[in-house]
């Protein structure tokens, strides 16, 4: 052990370096107990009002209050489209979390349709962020109520009261004032979705959709207190004021041109019938009724249809949801002949001037193609245009057609409106077709197709060929002539009504260019043989018109559906497939002394006009012009 040195500890320094440390951790802990205090009297007295107004804004949800939607008015103040009560199921996408299997739970207890699984999920998934609420369904009471005493089950599905959308005629003013339905994403991208916070329906079709701006409305808005669980809570804590409210602005009520006394005469003439009719006011455009045969059930729709029956409808071959009255252009057949009428007494041509001999055959010159009258009619002999309206000559209007050339015929006809739009306000307007050289040219590709023949002039001078006017043009043309040229644009809206001060504000009409350059005398030439289609005894349209209570200017009119080849023999009607059996029309205007409205009908495959259309029109015309026990004993007899 010696030479090695042995060190001691030195106890002073170590309890001097210990009580060192200790000093400075209750430094630290002091400081860090001061930050700690001081910062709790900065949150809880400093900043006191700014930390509990943002918790109160943690605990307010902004509601929506969705406006109420405007009524659609017939020109009498009837309901055409109200507000009914209705429970309705709603998602609330941003509170959900597995939607597919709330979904099924719903499915199995019968309260969601398991059809429109897909589309709901599809339709929710992609309005997570831009609505508050999506309608998955409406709910009869006892539906409302088997879901009450479920609620808590469902986080995200909410049940409430609103208004639904319903129709008191139903299937009559289906096509003109259309329906409400669910919001789609193609409605998300034509509108602003703030605008529609709380609304779970839009207009899809008709008047409903045409006027959407005007019977919407103005969003409202409420803040409510909720608790973590976004259930709303009492109010007694909140201070009078603290929380805000806008009270929705209700839609406007649209006031309509249409009488629904004559629609129904109009839908009831129609019934069993595919067809269209339509009334309008010769001295102002209004429109009075526009029916199309068969319709849809404008409730289901706004009611929330099963992808199922509503897959049944689009599918039915009678294509119920086609506007047939504005829509679908038809071949006008012989309706088109006080027109080609007039072009000739415009054009002064001498072939109208003329005495002209009908054998019931018409041949172009250099030509072995035979033009011929209808089935079953027998030549006409010596006819003048008089004759030719009033018992409706084929051959006659084959050389008229002829002498005026195609020409004289397109720009004639189409300043009738006959080819365009004629600017009705709704939608699904067709705009027709008045060919001509310039139209064939650029509907054709192949070369050989593009020129006109004399043989379609011969064809379009009868309302055939590539000839099609919807009926509404008809209607719009036949108040033209009963105007001697005057047009009006035809319109359904005629006001709207604040609906809380009910002021009105009217629409006026608008007046078209006018068919300008004829003679009052060929006005009256054409007005004279209209009238001798219902009052001659040869007339075409005598046996539906006799015995009416008023005087009616007309002309009937049958369409081929189907062309025959040159050399075949005329067919009997009921040897025809039914959808391949000729159209039938009418056009005319009433009292035929002082014109006070136009109207246009067709029946399709039922044959020719004097017996299917013109008894139509006198149905409708019986529920305009007769007083109620009037047409009551018309119709018995």
């Amino acid at each position: 052990m010696a030479g090695r040195t042995q060190r001691l500890k030195d106890h002073w320094q170590e309890h001097r370096l210990f009580l060192t440390r200790v000093i400075g951790a209750a430094v630290v802990v002091v400081l860090l107990t001061g930050a700690l205090v001081w910062r709790l009297v900065h949150l809880q007295v400093v900043e006191y009002e700014r930390f509990s107004g943002l918790l109160q804004r943690n605990q307010i949800r902004v509601e929506p209050l969705p406006p109420t939607r405007g009524l659609i008015l017939d020109r009498a103040g009837r309901i055409l489209a109200e507000n009914i009560p209705s429970w309705q199921l709603v998602a609330v996408p941003e509170a959900l979390e597995d939607f597919e299997a709330t979904l099924q739970s719903l499915e199995l207890m019968g309260l969601v349709d398991p059809v429109n699984h897909a589309e709901l999920v599809d339709l929710v998934g992609s309005q997570r962020s831009r609505v508050d609420r999506v309608t998955l369904t409406n709910l009869t009471e006892e539906q409302a109520a088997t879901f009450a005493v479920r609620r808590y089950a469902f986080p995200g599905i909410d049940i409430r009261e609103g208004l639904i959308r319903n129709y008191p005629y139903g299937e009559a003013a289906a096509h003109v004032v259309g329906y409400v339905g669910r919001i789609s994403e193609g409605d998300l991208e034509r509108i602003d979705g703030a605008d529609y916070k709380g609304t779970s329906q839009i207009g899809k079709t008709g008047l409903e959709r045409a006027y959407e701006d005007v019977l919407h409305g103005t969003v409202g808005y409420r803040e409510m207190v909720v608790n973590a669980h976004g259930r709303r809570q009492s109010l007694e804590t909140v201070p009078p004021g603290a929380l805000e409210e806008q009270l929705p602005v209700p839609g406007q009520h649209v006031v309509t041109a249409l009488d629904i006394r004559l629609q129904l005469a109009a839908q009831e003439a129609l019934a069993g019938y595919r067809g269209a009719a339509v009334v309008v006011n010769v001295r102002n455009g209004d429109v009075l009724a526009l029916v199309s045969t068969p319709a849809f059930d404008p409730n289901a729709l706004a009611m929330g249809m099963s992808q199922s029956d509503y897959t049944a409808v689009r599918t039915d071959p009678d294509e119920p949801f086609i506007n047939r009255a504005i829509g679908n252009p038809y071949s006008p057949g012989s309706t088109i002949k006080p027109f080609v009428g007039l072009a000739g007494l415009f054009y002064d041509t001498a072939y109208v001037h003329e005495d002209h001999y009908c054998n019931g055959q018409y041949r172009l010159p250099n030509s072995s193609r035979v033009y011929r009258e209808p089935r079953r009619v027998l030549p006409h002999g010596e006819t003048t245009l008089y004759s030719a309206i009033v018992r409706s000559c084929n051959v006659y209007f084959y050389g008229l057609g002829v002498d005026l050339d195609i020409d004289g015929m397109e720009p004639f006809m189409k300043a009738f409106g006959f080819g365009a739009r004629t600017g009705i306000d709704i939608g699904g307007e067709s705009a027709g077709l008045m060919p001509g050289r310039e139209w064939k040219r650029s509907a054709f590709s192949a070369r050989e197709d593009q020129s006109w023949y004399q043989g379609e002039t011969v064809s379009a001078a009868i309302g055939q060929g590539y000839v099609e006017f919807t009926i509404l043009q008809l209607a719009h043309a036949t108040a033209a002539i009963a105007a001697n040229g005057q047009r009006f644009r035809p319109r359904l809206l005629t006001a709207t009504e604040d609906a809380e001060s009910s002021e009105l504000i009217d629409s006026p009409p608008v007046l078209l260019a006018p068919v300008s350059g004829v003679d009052e005398a060929d006005w009256q030439e054409i007005h004279a043989a209209m009238v001798g289609v219902t009052t001659d005894e040869r007339g075409t349209g005598r046996a539906a018109m006799d015995g009416a209570l008023y005087s009616v200017a007309g002309k009937t009119g049958t369409a081929q559906v189907v062309g025959l080849a040159q050399d075949a023999a005329q067919p009997n009607l009921e040897d025809v497939e039914e959808r391949q059996r000729d159209n039938g029309l009418f056009i005319g205007y009433a009292p035929a002394e002082n014109p006070e409205v136009a109207i246009a009908v067709i029946v399709e495959n039922n044959g020719g006009g004097g017996s299917t259309a013109a008894p139509v029109a006198r149905k409708v015309l019986d529920a305009w012009f007769g007083t109620e026990e009037q047409v009551f004993e018309l119709a018995a007899n």
